[in-house]
């Protein structure tokens, strides 16, 4: 299984039309934490991809790749 948390995330982060500072902003974190999140040079922790997900409104696992977005 491949985990394709970086590229969904930046998915998602797209199609609400949020740049990554923003979407920064919302969760909390630097918007170099979302580069590096987004280029798959840092994985989040459990409570950020909880955060992440509640965001969005999907599940950890869709948010990884474990299901379809």
């Amino acid at each position: 299984m491949t985990i394709v948390f970086g590229e969904n995330l930046r998915l998602l982060r797209e199609a609400e039309n949020l740049s990554q500072k923003a979407l920064a902003q919302k969760l909390g974190v630097t918007q170099r934490k979302i580069s590096y999140w987004e280029t798959n040079k840092v994985e989040p922790c459990l409570e950020e991809l909880w955060d992440i997900a509640e965001y969005f409104h999907i599940s950890i696992e869709e948010l990884i790749g474990k299901e379809k977005v």
